[in-house]
């Protein structure tokens, strides 16, 4: 059964993750408050992130970067900034 939270990226009630995917507070927070489909959305601006400024997961400099612009879009309604990408227009 699938669980529904009150998803502070999207505004709206939304289907819930299945279970935490980020370790600690934070990770609790998103469980908590970030639905599937905002997780999704974060998934592919990260996937483009670290692409654009080919950063290493396994450096904490790097990781402290990614998780900036985590909280920044995910709770703070800020859209990560990809030099060069120009989003399709509508």
């Amino acid at each position: 059964m699938s669980r529904t939270v009150y998803c502070e990226h999207l505004h709206k009630e939304a289907e819930g993750l299945d279970f935490q995917l980020y370790p600690g507070e934070l990770g609790k927070r998103i469980f908590e408050h970030i639905s599937k489909e905002a997780w999704g959305l974060w998934q592919h601006k990260q996937t483009m992130l670290i692409n654009e400024k080919k950063l290493n997961m396994m450096d904490p400099e790097h990781r402290k970067i990614i998780e900036k612009a985590m909280v920044n879009f995910l709770f703070e309604g800020q859209d990560v900034h990809i030099e060069g990408y120009t989003p399709p227009s509508q």
